[in-house]
Order: C-alpha cells, then structure tokens, then sequence
C-alpha cells in the first residue's frame, strides 16, 4: 500500500507542477474563442489522468488512516482533504467560468495565482510519504 500511496503522490506532484508551470500559463495566450475550444478538450482529457489519481490517494491515504492515527497519517489526510477542498470550491468554479466564457480573463489568472497552493501542498506531501516510505524501509 506504501508503494501506491509514493506513486499516486509523485503522479500528482509531476502533474501539479506541469499545470503549474506549462498549462495554466499557457491559457493566457489564447484568444477567448481559441481558449474557449481548447478548454472543452483540456478539461475532458485531464480529467482522465486527474480523477483516478486523485481518487487512488484519497483511498491509500484514509485507509492508511484508518489502520494507524500517527502524525504521518494526521498530515497526509489532514493534507488531502484540503486539496479536494481546495480544488472543488476553488478551481471547479474557474473552470466553469472559462466553460461559460464568464470573466475568462480573470479565471485563467486566478488559475495561475491560486495554483501555488495546490502546488506547494501537492509538494510537500510528495515530500512527507517519500520521507515516510524511505525512512519506514530502512528501519
């Protein structure tokens, strides 16, 4: 389970920072009409890499719950919980708001600002399991 749990955190941590850095920053360059087409297609495909992701963490991370109540299993639910949080009141509405062609130019830069939580958080919790799980195998 530690193994899932390291490579479904590294899969959104890889993920996190090419949306981050390439993804998001590139909406801005589009025109809205561009945008609005890409968007449709960016969002159905991602999804698809997206949700089994986030939905095999969310599972390894409450059963790891579940079995132990350490501080690295406090952390890591305490820590996901937050991003589903995050993502669902946040980055949902953005989208649909780029979807609608409502206030594109103002979501897409939200995108790009509010992201740094998600990336700073999706990072340190790479950060914790990979220091968990190699710590963990030594001993």
């Amino acid at each position: 389970m530690e193994t899932i749990r390291l490579l479904s955190d590294f899969g959104l941590l890889i993920l996190i920072w090419m949306v981050q850095l390439l993804i998001y920053p590139s909406f801005a360059f589009y025109s809205q009409k561009d945008l609005f087409i890409w968007h449709d297609k960016y969002t159905k495909r991602i999804a698809a890499i997206v949700i089994p992701l986030m939905f095999g963490q969310l599972v390894v991370t409450t059963a790891q719950f579940v079995s132990r109540q350490g501080l690295y299993e406090v952390l890591s639910i305490t820590m996901v919980l937050s991003l589903w949080i995050v993502t669902f009141t946040q980055f949902v509405p953005l989208h649909q708001n780029i979807s609608k062609g409502v206030e594109v130019a103002v979501s897409v830069q939200k995108l790009i600002s509010r992201n740094w939580i998600r990336t700073t958080t999706w990072t340190l919790l790479f950060a914790l399991t990979a220091w968990n799980h190699f710590t963990t195998e030594l001993f």
